[in-house]
C-alpha cells in the first residue's frame, strides 16, 4: 500500500524504481507468514494497479515528447529572430555612425562659411558706407548686363524667325491651315450635294408621280454619299489635329484615308455618264422645274447640280498638290517625311490609274460631241477605237467640174460658199460635212464618210495640167475605192500651205497606222516581250492608235528608240514626242538619232527590233494556212510600194509577190528581181489567172492594192516581214502604174545584201515619215533654230544623193525640202507689228462712228493674230510664272498685255462720257460687240469686254446701270455665264468642243491646266525615267491650242478700226478710272 500510494502520488517517478519496489514487496510477502491464497490475491491486485500506472506513465511520456518538439521549434524560431534583430541593430548602428560623421562635416563647413562671411562683412559695409557711387555704377552694370542678355536673346529669336527653317515651318503650317479650310469647304459642298439634291430626289422618286426613277438617281449621284461620309471622318481628324497646334501630325490620317480613296475610281469612271443621264432627265419638264427649285436654295449660292457633281473630280489631284507643297517645306529629318512621301506616291499611283481609265472617256466624249453636231448622226463615231485627230474647214472642188478646173479660181466667191466643208479626221475615217444657215452639220450624201482603209492619198494631184499653179499648190486628192461601189475622187483645197501640210501629215499617219495594224497585231500577240515592263520602260493598260499599250515611263534612250522603231507608226506617240521632247532632250539629239538610223540602220536599230521585225513562228503558219484571218486579208489604204531593185526603172511595170522557202528554219530574207534582163516584160499572176506550177512558194498579190495570202503548210512568212516590204515606200503617193516584184526566199551568206537593202529602205521610210511630220506640223522649231534647219537640209540632200532611193522616197524628200526651204509665208502669218505699221491713217475713227460689227471683227482679227503667234515651246515648264517670264515666254506675256490693253480701252471709253445716257449707250454697244465676238467664236474678246464691265470703277455706277436695258443685262449675264471660270471653265470648254475653228479661246484656261499638270506630276521618276504620261497630257492640251492657232479667220483688215483699237492714248490707268468714277457718282454718306 505504501508503494502503491507512493507510485500513484509520484507520477513523475521512473519505472525502474517502481518495479524494484514491487519486487521487494512481493519478496517480503512471500516470506511472511500469511496464507498463500491471501498473499497471491494481494499481489495480483498490486500488479494490476502497477500495470495501469505504467500505461498511464507511457501515455504521459508520449504527450510530453510531442510538447517538447513543439517547444524546440519555437525555440529555434526565436533564436532566428534574435539573430536577425542583432544584424539589423548592427546596420542601424553603422548608419547612425555615418550620419554623425556627415553631421560633423557639415557643421565644420557651416562654421567655415560663417567665418568667411564674418571676414567679408566688414569689407562690404565699408564699401557701402565709404563709396555710394560704386553702388550706382553696379546698378548700371547690372542693368546693362540684363539689357545685353535680352538683346542677345531677341537677336537669337529674330534670327530664327528670319531663318529658312522658321519660314519653312510657317509655310508648312499655312499649307495645313489652307488644307483644313479646303477640306471644310469640300465637305460642305458634298453635304449640299447629298442633302440638297440626292436625298430630296430619292424622296421624289418614291412619290406617286415620280419625275425621276431610282435608277437615274443612282446613275447621276453614283457613290457621292459614301464619299461624303469618308471625308466627314477625315475632316474631324484634321480638326482634332489643329487642337494640338503647333504640333501638326498628319501622316497617320493619310494612312487611314489612302485605302478608302479607291471609291473615287467608280465616281471618276462614270462621271461623264452621270452628266449625260442628268441632261436626259432635264428634258422632263417636271424634273427640270423641281431641279431649279432645289438649285434656288440659298445654300447653293447660284451653283447648278453639274457644278456640285464636278467637285469630286479634282479632289485627288488637290491632295497630291497639297502633299507636294507639304514635302517642299518639310525637312528631311522630320518625323513625317517618309510617311508623307509614301502617301504622295500612293495618291499619284491612284491618279495614274484613274487617268488611264478616264483617257478613253475623253476621246469618247469628243466623238459624241461631234456626233451630236451632225443632224443625221454618225454611227462610226460610236466606235470606242475611233480617235479624234483634227478638224477644220476645207474647200471641195466639185467633181463634175474636174474637167473644167481651168475655169475654177480659188478666190471665186461661189467656190468658197458652195464648196466650203467642215472636215473631221479620225484614226479610221474621214468625215466631210456641210454647214446649214442655222449652224447644223450635214454629212454629204456621197462621200460624206470615207473609210481610210479604202483611200489613197495623193499630195500633188497631177490629173489636170497646171492645177497646182491654179490653186497655189493648196489642193490634194483622196481616191476612194469602196469594194461594193465604183471608185470616186475627192479634191480638197486647204486655206494655206501650212494647213495643207498639217492635213497631209495627219492623214498619211492614219493611213500608215491602218496599214500596219493588221500585219503587226499577230506579231504583238506572239511576241509579248514587245510590251513587257522593264527597268527602263513601263507601259500602261491604255492602247494607242496602233493597238499597242501606251508608254507610262521610259528612259530617253528608249523613247528615241521607239521614235525610230521600224515596228511602230503611232501618230499619238509621234505627236506627243515632238511636242514635249524639249523637256527631256534637245532637237540636236533627236536629229542625230534620225541621221544614225538612216546612215547606219544595222548598228543604230536595237537587236530586239530587228529580231521581231523578222520574227517567224509556227503560229504564223497556222494563221496563213487558215486563209481566213481578217487581219491579213484587208485592203491597203494606198498603192503598194515601188520596186526595190537597185536597177529599177519607174517606167517598167513590175509585180509584187511574196514567197517563202520550204525550209522554215531559215529566217532571212532575199529580195531579187524576178524579171529577167532579157525579157522586156514581166509575167504577172493574178487571182483570175491560171495557177502557177506547184513550187512550194506562197505569192503575196498586191497588184490591185489588196493583200491576200495564199499559203500552204510550209509557209514561214512572218507578218512583220510582210510589213517590211509593204511599207518600204508606201504612203507617199505612188503612181498606179509603178508596181514592183519581190521574191521572198531563204537567205544564205551570198544574199546578205538584200536583207540590208530591205532594212535600209524601211529605215529611210521611217526617217522621212518623222521628218515630214516634224517639218509640216512643227515648223517653228526650224524658224527659231537656223542651225537645226541647216542640219536637216544637209541630211535631206544626202538622202537625195542615195542611188538606191525609191521614186516615192525621192518625191517625199523633195516635198520636205521644198517645205523647209520655203521662205515666203502666207498672209495669215502677219504679226501684230506688221499690222501696226500698216495702220498709218492720218485720222483714226472715233467710237461713235464705228459699228459693233466692225469693232467685233477687228478685235477678233487682232486677238487671233496675237494668239497664233505663241510658239508651243512657251507652254512647257511654266515659264510664264517665273521671274524671267518676259525672256522665257515673251509671246504669252504679250498676249496677256494685249488682253489687259483691250479691257482697259473698253473701260476707258465708257468712263470718257460725262452724262449717264451716253455711258449707258456705250455699255449697250460694248455688250453687243461682245455678243458678236461670241458668234465669231472669239471667247477671248468676250472675256475682255465682260471683265472690263465688271471692274469696280464701272460696276459701282448704279445710276448708269439703271439706264441700261433689261435685254442688255440679260445678254451680259448669258455672256458671263459662258466664259465663267466656275468649274474650271466648264461652260467654255463645252462650248469650244461644240464649235468649229476658227476660234480664239481664253488662253488663261489652258495655262491653268498646264500649271495644274506641272505642279501635280514630276517630269522624271525617282529612277530617272521620263514621265511620258505627263508628256501625253501636256501634248493633248498643246494640240488643242494649236488646232485653234492653225485655222485663220477670213476677215479683211480695216486700218482705221485697228488704229482706234491700238491707240494707247485713249487708255486710262486703273487708279485714274476709279477716281473718275468717284467724281461721276460719289460715295453715299454712311
Amino acid at each position: 500500500g505504501a508503494v502503491h500510494s507512493q507510485a500513484s502520488g509520484s507520477p513523475l517517478s521512473k519505472p525502474q524504481g517502481m518495479v524494484g519496489k514491487i519486487g521487494v514487496t512481493v519478496f517480503c510477502g512471500l516470506t511472511s507468514e500469511v496464507p498463500p491464497t491471501a498473499l497471491l490475491h494481494c499481489t495480483i491486485n498490486e500488479l494490476l494497479s502497477a500495470a495501469e500506472c505504467a500505461v498511464s506513465c507511457i501515455t504521459v511520456h508520449s504527450s510530453l515528447r510531442g510538447t517538447r518538439e513543439v517547444l524546440m521549434q519555437k525555440y529555434i524560431h526565436l533564436v532566428q529572430i534574435v539573430e536577425t534583430e542583432k544584424i539589423a541593430t548592427n546596420q542601424l548602428r553603422h548608419q547612425l555612425e555615418d550620419q554623425d560623421t556627415e553631421i560633423e562635416r557639415l557643421k565644420s563647413e557651416i562654421v567655415a562659411l560663417n567665418k568667411t562671411k564674418e571676414r567679408m562683412r566688414p569689407y562690404h559695409v565699408h564699401q557701402e558706407e565709404e563709396d555710394p557711387d560704386i553702388k550706382k555704377i553696379k546698378k548700371v552694370q547690372s542693368f546693362m548686363r540684363g539689357w545685353l542678355c535680352r538683346r542677345k536673346w531677341k537677336t537669337i529669336v529674330q534670327d530664327y524667325i528670319c531663318s529658312p527653317h522658321a519660314e519653312s515651318m510657317r509655310k508648312r503650317n499655312q499649307i495645313v491651315f489652307t488644307m483644313v479650310e479646303a477640306e471644310t469647304e469640300y465637305v460642305h459642298q458634298l453635304y449640299i450635294l447629298v442633302n440638297g439634291f440626292l436625298r430630296p430626289l430619292r424622296m421624289a422618286a418614291s412619290s406617286k408621280k415620280p419625275p425621276i426613277n431610282h435608277d437615274d438617281v443612282s446613275s447621276i449621284f453614283l457613290n457621292s454619299e459614301t464619299i461624303m461620309f469618308l471625308h466627314e471622318i477625315f475632316h474631324q481628324g484634321l480638326k482634332a489635329r489643329l487642337a494640338n497646334w503647333p504640333t501638326l501630325v498628319l501622316a497617320d490620317l493619310f494612312d487611314i484615308l489612302l485605302p478608302m480613296l479607291n471609291i473615287y475610281q467608280e465616281f471618276v469612271r462614270n462621271h461623264q455618264y452621270s452628266l449625260q443621264v442628268l441632261a436626259n432627265c432635264k428634258q422632263n419638264r417636271d424634273f427640270d422645274k423641281l431641279l431649279k427649285q432645289y438649285e434656288a436654295n440659298p445654300a447653293c449660292e447660284g451653283r447648278m447640280l453639274e457644278t456640285f457633281l464636278t467637285y469630286p473630280m479634282f479632289q485627288i489631284p488637290r491632295y497630291i498638290i497639297t502633299l507636294h507643297e507639304l514635302l517642299a517645306h518639310t525637312p528631311h529629318e522630320h518625323v513625317e517625311r517618309k510617311s508623307l512621301e509614301f502617301a504622295k506616291s500612293k495618291l499619284e499611283e491612284l491618279s495614274r490609274v484613274m487617268h488611264d481609265e478616264v483617257s478613253d472617256t475623253e476621246n469618247i466624249r469628243k466623238n459624241l460631241a461631234i456626233e451630236r453636231m451632225i443632224v443625221e448622226g454618225c454611227d462610226i463615231l460610236l466606235d470606242t477605237s475611233q480617235t479624234f485627230i483634227r478638224q477644220g474647214s476645207l474647200i471641195q472642188v466639185p467633181s463634175v467640174e474636174r474637167g473644167k478646173l481651168s475655169k475654177v479660181r480659188l478666190g471665186s466667191l461661189s467656190l468658197k460658199k458652195e464648196g466650203e466643208r467642215q472636215c473631221f479626221l479620225f484614226t479610221k475615217h474621214f468625215l466631210i460635212c456641210t454647214r446649214s444657215s442655222g449652224g447644223k452639220l450635214h454629212l454629204l450624201k456621197t462621200g460624206g464618210v470615207l473609210s481610210l482603209i479604202q483611200c489613197t492619198l495623193i499630195e500633188e494631184p497631177d490629173g489636170t495640167k497646171g492645177s497646182g499653179h491654179m490653186f497655189g499648190h493648196l489642193d490634194f486628192k483622196i481616191v476612194v475605192e469602196p469594194p461594193d461601189a465604183a471608185s470616186f475622187t475627192v479634191v480638197l483645197l486647204a486655206p494655206s500651205r501650212q494647213e495643207k501640210a498639217a492635213w497631209m501629215s495627219d492623214i498619211s499617219q492614219c493611213v500608215d497606222n491602218i496599214r500596219c495594224n493588221g500585219l503587226m497585231t499577230i506579231v504583238f500577240e506572239e511576241n509579248s516581250k514587245v510590251t513587257i515592263n522593264d527597268t527602263d520602260i513601263c507601259f500602261s493598260k491604255t492602247l494607242n492608235s496602233c493597238k499597242v499599250p501606251q508608254i507610262r515611263y521610259a528612259s530617253v534612250e528608249r523613247l528615241l528608240e521607239r521614235l525610230t522603231d521600224l515596228r511602230f507608226l503611232s501618230i499619238d506617240f509621234l505627236n506627243t514626242f515632238l511636242h514635249t521632247y524639249r523637256i527631256f532632250t534637245t532637237a540636236t539629239v533627236v536629229l542625230a538619232k534620225l541621221s544614225d538610223i538612216y546612215k547606219r540602220p544595222f548598228t543604230s536599230i536595237p537587236v530586239r527590233s530587228l529580231e521581231l521585225f523578222f520574227a517567224t513562228s509556227q503560229n504564223n503558219r497556222e494563221h496563213l494556212v487558215d486563209g481566213k484571218s481578217p487581219r491579213l486579208c484587208r485592203k491597203f489604204s494606198s498603192p503598194p510600194p515601188l520596186a526595190v531593185s537597185r536597177t529599177s526603172s519607174p517606167v517598167r511595170a513590175r509585180k509584187l509577190s511574196l514567197t517563202s522557202s520550204l525550209n522554215s528554219r531559215i529566217g532571212a530574207l532575199d529580195l531579187t528581181n524576178s524579171s529577167s534582163s532579157s525579157s522586156p516584160t514581166t509575167t504577172t499572176h493574178s487571182p483570175a489567172a491560171s495557177p502557177p506550177p506547184h513550187t512550194g512558194k506562197v505569192p503575196l498579190d498586191l497588184s490591185k492594192g489588196s493583200l491576200c495570202y495564199r499559203a500552204n503548210a510550209h509557209c514561214s512568212v512572218s507578218p512583220a516581214s510582210a510589213f517590211a516590204i509593204a511599207t518600204a515606200a508606201a504612203g507617199h503617193g505612188s503612181p498606179p502604174g509603178d508596181v514592183c516584184f519581190f521574191s521572198f526566199k531563204g537567205f544564205n551568206n551570198e544574199r546578205t545584201c538584200d536583207k540590208e537593202f530591205i532594212i535600209r529602205r524601211t529605215a529611210t521610210n521611217r526617217v522621212l515619215n518623222v521628218l515630214r511630220h516634224w517639218v509640216s506640223k512643227h515648223a517653228q522649231d526650224f524658224e527659231l533654230n537656223n542651225e537645226l534647219k541647216m542640219n536637216v537640209l544637209n541630211l535631206l540632200e544626202e538622202v537625195l544623193r542615195d542611188p538606191d532611193l525609191l521614186p516615192q522616197e525621192r518625191k517625199a524628200t523633195a516635198n520636205i525640202l521644198r517645205a523647209l526651204s520655203q521662205d515666203d509665208q502666207d498672209d495669215i502669218h502677219l504679226k501684230l507689228e506688221d499690222i501696226i505699221q500698216m495702220t498709218d491713217c492720218p485720222k483714226a475713227e472715233c467710237f461713235e462712228t464705228l459699228s459693233a460689227m466692225e469693232l467685233a471683227e477687228q478685235i477678233t482679227l487682232l486677238d487671233h493674230i496675237v494668239f497664233r503667234s505663241i510658239p508651243y515651246e512657251e507652254f512647257l515648264g511654266q515659264g510664264w510664272m517665273k521671274l524671267d517670264k518676259n525672256e522665257r515666254t515673251p509671246y504669252i506675256m504679250k498676249t496677256s498685255q494685249h488682253f489687259n490693253e483691250m479691257s482697259n480701252l473698253v473701260a476707258s471709253q465708257i468712263m470718257n462720257y460725262a452724262d449717264i445716257s451716253s455711258r449707258a449707250n456705250a455699255i449697250e454697244k460694248w455688250v453687243a460687240v461682245a455678243d458678236i465676238c461670241r458668234c465669231l467664236h472669239n471667247y477671248n474678246g468676250v472675256l475682255e469686254i465682260t471683265s472690263a464691265l465688271n471692274r469696280s470703277a464701272i460696276y459701282r455706277l448704279k445710276k448708269t446701270w439703271a439706264k441700261v436695258s433689261k435685254q442688255t443685262k440679260a445678254l451680259m449675264d448669258k455672256l458671263q455665264k459662258t466664259v465663267s471660270s466656275e468649274g474650271r471653265f466648264k461652260n467654255l470648254r463645252e462650248t469650244l468642243k461644240n464649235c468649229n475653228p476658227p476660234a480664239v479661246p481664253y488662253l488663261g484656261m489652258y495655262l491653268t491646266d498646264l500649271a495644274f499638270i506641272e505642279e501635280g506630276t514630276p517630269n522624271f521618276t525617282e529612277e530617272g525615267l521620263v514621265n511620258f504620261s505627263k508628256m501625253r497630257m501636256i501634248s493633248h492640251i498643246i494640240r488643242e491650242i494649236r488646232q485653234f492657232q492653225q485655222t485663220a479667220y477670213r476677215i479683211d483688215q480695216q486700218p482705221k478700226v485697228i488704229q482706234y483699237l491700238l491707240d494707247k492714248a485713249l487708255v486710262i490707268d486703273e487708279d485714274s478710272l476709279y477716281e473718275l468714277s468717284l467724281k461721276i457718282e460719289p460715295r453715299l454718306p454712311a
